[in-house]
């Protein structure tokens, strides 16, 4: 009987330990994380197509939702709830943006739960936000379907923060990243004959409050740093457009665009106009309009199509940089 007992016994505790070691062997849910690409929605289905294109580049490592719009709570959160089906356990909110600091970031990041201060651009934002969405042509904006109607009770609720299963960051915009540095260098080689007697003048779309202008400007000469350093131009300037600040501010910014082509053309130099724009859709000809009259080469490509995007991207969903970060730099 004793024996028995023992025996017994003995079965016991092989059984205990088998079942310990059985549920320390468990696989642990392993992280899968997830990218929201954010982007400007376009006028031209060619944008759009250039940015699903980026984003299926991307999914192939990484799975990819996007989500147009400006600060448009109903197409971020539909990206985030579509990610969330296919299992992430954690999102990366990618702006695909030309810059960091706008109102439209700092609203997507109020409604992403980033930001404990609402911006007041995001009521403006918000009455965009009704399913109808927005599109881009030229410097303006075009609303589209019913998000020309306001309904107060859904601009209330467009203005309300997103709901998240998962954790959620945001990465940086382009802003001073190398590889746009790198891309302007190419766009710039491409109309290129004679570095040492022509002016490289990069131009971005801008912001309207001054001093956002002045990040703008900070980040785009940081890159016009890294381009002159593998280039031998007679110099790299940096202007930005502000199509969407009052008149006074857009006409001051036209001034400032001739009279610098024409200080180039002076000089004897050739003012080549880059682009700091995602893409041609509109904006370009406007520029060109403003450059009525000037001698000038511009290239035939914005920043997309390129490839290397889709590595900026991949970089930016794993970096620990937000937007966040950048900005407070910056301010020191």
């Amino acid at each position: 009987m004793k024996n028995t007992l023992q025996s017994m016994a003995f079965l016991i505790c092989l059984l205990i330990v088998g079942f310990v070691r059985a549920q320390s062997s468990t696989p642990v849910r392993a992280q899968r994380e997830g990218v929201l690409l954010l982007a400007h929605g376009g006028s031209a289905q060619e944008w759009n197509e250039e940015v699903r294109h980026v984003a299926d580049q991307v999914d192939l490592t990484i799975p990819t939702e996007v989500a147009f719009g400006m600060a448009t709570k109903s197409t971020i959160q539909a990206g985030i709830n579509r990610l969330v089906a296919r299992g992430v356990t954690e999102i990366v909110v990618v702006p695909l943006f030309v810059s960091s600091h706008s109102s439209v970031i700092d609203s997507t990041a109020y409604l992403l739960g980033l930001r404990a201060q609402e911006p007041e651009e995001l009521k403006m934002f918000a009455t965009m936000d009704h399913g109808g969405g927005m599109i881009m042509s030229g410097g303006g904006m075009i609303m589209s379907g019913s998000a020309m109607q306001h309904d107060p009770a859904a601009t209330a609720e467009a203005e309300k923060p997103i709901s998240s299963s998962v954790p959620i960051r945001m990465a940086s915009a382009l802003d001073h990243h190398r590889i746009v540095a790198d891309i302007l260098r190419d766009r710039a080689a491409s109309i290129s004959h004679n570095p040492a007697r022509e002016v490289v003048i990069l131009i971005a779309h801008g912001p309207v409050p001054e001093d956002e202008n002045k990040l703008w400007l900070h980040d785009m000469n940081t890159l016009a740093e890294q381009m002159q350093q593998q280039t031998h131009y007679a110099g790299i300037e940096c202007l930005t457009l502000r199509d969407d600040a009052d008149e006074p501010v857009r006409d001051a910014a036209t001034k400032q665009l001739r009279e610098k082509v024409e200080q180039v053309t002076k000089a004897g130099n050739t003012a080549l106009i880059v682009p700091l724009l995602l893409s041609y859709g509109g904006i370009e000809d406007g520029l060109r309009k403003r450059l009525s009259g000037l001698t000038y080469s511009m290239p035939s490509q914005a920043l997309l199509p390129d490839t290397r995007i889709v590595g900026w991207a991949l970089e930016a969903a794993r970096s620990n940089v937000t937007a966040s970060d950048t900005a407070a730099a910056l301010k020191k």
